[in-house]
């Protein structure tokens, strides 16, 4: 259960010796102030080739609004190399490589005096004296002050109320050891994100990377696979060529072969239907003598013409053209089963670093 609290504000006008160290420390603050967000830089610093500083988170945002067409992967930041922006403190134009502004510099000298200014800070709040820290009142005792921290309700409380109050049964310790304590942890916890955080950028960082590798691996892969094909099909249009060269180059002989027979036959055909055309009107003749003459002629003749009248002609299935017949059933198995064999690969299989 929590204990009502109000807050009285310290007085005006502080002095002493630590008020030079409170100056100094305004001053400071003024100088860890980011441009864009207003705040204290927000670690990581990235610092530009103009020398300005800016949280990474603000110079992606002004990159972002400098690019609106340009589509971003997620909340990385990589970017095409060439992408600009300008400072926003002296209008410097800044030339982004492929990393974006993950490829800026980081200001690790700035992170570090932002880390002693917040220890600092934290030690000069500690040792404020009471009369200029802001005093926390106990509502249920007016005059007393929030100076104990009920560990059991794990709230501030007074000592009125511990002794006489709703905490009395519960354990206690004083508020300052507690606030340094937790102050501490938080301090320590803070730092521990803020080094997670690192690594997780930096793993999301080399990821991104990754995939731009991917891409480009696989693109020459696909290539590579697309001349070995392209290869295979000019194989193929050259041997086809020549088969069916082959074929034409036989169909051609044998072509001129068989038409050489046809007009060698027809001669003879026209030669013989003329002789019997002269033996008929010889038939006509009515003078023995005459007669006689033309027959012993054109029986001289016909016996001529059958002694070459066996016709000559291509041997048994000399059309035929099925001796060109090619098995490519092997083949299309080989072609149908083409894959990658393992082992052929010059990509690193490195295991991308666990988050």
């Amino acid at each position: 259960m929590k204990s009502a609290l109000s807050f009285k504000p310290p007085s005006a006008g502080s002095s002493g010796p630590r008020a030079g160290s409170g100056a100094t420390m305004e001053n400071l603050e003024k100088q860890l102030i980011c441009p864009v967000c207003l705040e204290l830089f927000s670690k990581p610093v990235v610092i530009l080739p103009c020398q300005h500083n800016l949280c990474r988170k603000c110079a992606n945002d002004i990159f972002q609004s400098a690019n609106p067409l340009w589509q971003s992967r997620g909340s990385s930041g990589i970017a095409a190399s060439g992408s600009r922006f300008r400072c926003p403190s002296c209008r410097h134009e800044v030339v982004l490589d492929r990393h974006g502004v993950f490829g800026l510099q980081r200001n690790l000298l700035v992170e570090n005096i932002i880390d002693i200014y917040r220890q600092q800070e934290s030690s000069r709040l500690v040792n404020m004296k009471p009369e200029q820290q802001q005093q926390l009142m106990c509502e249920e005792h007016d005059e007393e002050k929030i100076n104990i921290y009920c560990l059991s309700c794990q709230t501030p409380t007074c000592s009125m109320c511990k002794v006489f109050g709703q905490h009395k049964d519960c354990d206690v310790a004083p508020l300052s050891s507690v606030y340094v304590r937790q102050k501490t942890e938080l301090s320590d916890g803070i730092a521990a994100l803020v080094a997670s955080n690192d690594h997780v950028q930096a793993v999301i960082s080399k990821m991104e990377e990754m995939c731009l590798n991917v891409e480009e691996n696989g693109r020459r892969q696909r290539e590579q696979v697309c001349s070995h094909f392209e290869g295979l099909v000019a194989i193929l249009e050259e041997r086809k060529q020549e088969l069916v060269g082959l074929i034409s180059k036989e169909q051609d002989e044998k072509l001129k072969h068989v038409r050489s027979l046809i007009r060698r036959h027809s001669d003879r055909l026209e030669a013989a239907v003329a002789l019997v055309e002269s033996a008929i009107q010889s038939m006509e003749e009515q003078h023995m003598s005459v007669f006689i003459q033309s027959a012993t002629v054109l029986l001289e003749t016909m016996a001529a013409t059958g002694r070459v009248s066996n016709v000559e002609r291509p041997e048994l299935g000399y059309e035929s053209m099925s001796h060109f017949v090619i098995d490519t059933d092997e083949l299309t198995d080989m072609l149908r089963n083409i894959d990658f064999h393992s082992g052929a690969g010059d990509d690193e299989d490195d295991d991308p670093e666990e988050v």
